[in-house]
């Protein structure tokens, strides 16, 4: 009976939103970072600037959580959700370092490609946050999200053979697959955000 007195805090979706706009803007950056590599030391400096306010948000949803007698959602979802989404953009963050780290100076149109479907993947978790009250809505952007995926999967067994083919150089074959497996791991990254969505949203239907 108190707990329908007690007004929930309902500013968790804002900051949900404001967390996955953040994504959405790293992703961005990262794949402008592999188009136009030139800009690499500016657009590295950019991702790591809103990893930090990514970063200060996801402590203030702790925060906000400690401080809520009553939540909208189950306190650990809310903690699994912005975790998860914090996790892409570190995960975006650290590929971005390792273009830095490894010296590439010229990018291969695989990883182009996979950006690609990271930005388009961040896209659509934003859309799917924004509708976390719409089970239907999350169910289409989660389908979406998995096709995008497979696609991911196949850019990466593609572009990890392609660089053991004929006679490889060692050295590039150890930058790119290092290169190829952070972006892999950032589009399953996002996969896992997109369930963590849906979930939420169909237990609190």
């Amino acid at each position: 009976m108190l707990s329908r007195l007690i007004p929930r805090d309902e500013q968790f979706f804002d900051l949900f939103n404001q967390l996955a706009g953040h994504l959405r803007t790293t992703a961005q950056l990262l794949d402008q970072l592999f188009a136009e590599p030139n800009r690499t030391t500016e657009l590295v400096k950019q991702i790591k600037d809103v990893e930090h306010l990514a970063d200060q948000l996801t402590l203030t949803i702790s925060t906000r959580i400690d401080k809520s007698f009553i939540t909208p959602i189950d306190r650990e979802d809310i903690h699994l959700l912005a975790s998860r989404l914090d996790d892409v953009i570190d995960r975006l963050d650290g590929t971005a370092r390792r273009v830095v780290m490894l010296h590439i100076n010229e990018v291969r149109e695989p990883a182009k490609r996979m950006a690609h479907v990271v930005l388009r993947a961040a896209e659509l978790i934003g859309k799917s946050v924004a509708a976390i009250k719409r089970p239907s809505e999350v169910a289409t952007q989660t389908a979406a999200i998995k096709l995008l995926e497979e696609e991911g999967d196949a850019l990466y067994h593609d572009a990890v053979g392609a660089l053991f083919a004929g006679k490889p150089d060692p050295i590039e074959v150890i930058r790119w697959k290092e290169i190829y497996e952070s972006l892999e791991q950032a589009i399953d990254q996002c996969m896992g955000v997109a369930l963590a969505v849906q979930s939420i949203s169909l237990k609190n239907a």
